[in-house]
């Protein structure tokens, strides 16, 4: 049996590779894949908790939290495909279309 440290140091470090990819990259693309990342982790954390503690709420939650990821990550590619269509890049510097 693995012990439930193990699991929240893969989240940790999933968590901290998501963190760096929002910080560090300005491409809106690899931008969504680490916020998935970071959702990932947290996942990882409820369903650790939920096994440790022997309840079945955070398996629950982390089932909700995989379906927000999945309409989060519909919704945000179909904003990317527009605005690229529209401004020919993707880079998060340069996007500035909802300013005054």
């Amino acid at each position: 049996m693995i012990p439930t440290s193990h699991y929240l140091i893969l989240s940790l470090l999933l968590f901290t590779i998501g963190v760096i990819g929002v910080v560090t990259r300005r491409n809106v693309v690899i931008i969504l894949m680490s916020i998935e990342l970071i959702l990932n982790a947290v996942n990882i954390n409820l369903v650790a908790f939920s096994r440790h503690l022997g309840s079945i709420d955070g398996q629950a939650f982390a089932i909700f939290i995989i379906t927000d990821a999945a309409a989060e990550a519909a919704v945000g590619l179909g904003i990317i495909i527009a605005y690229f269509r529209n401004r020919q890049t993707l880079l998060a510097d340069e996007m500035d279309l909802l300013r005054w």
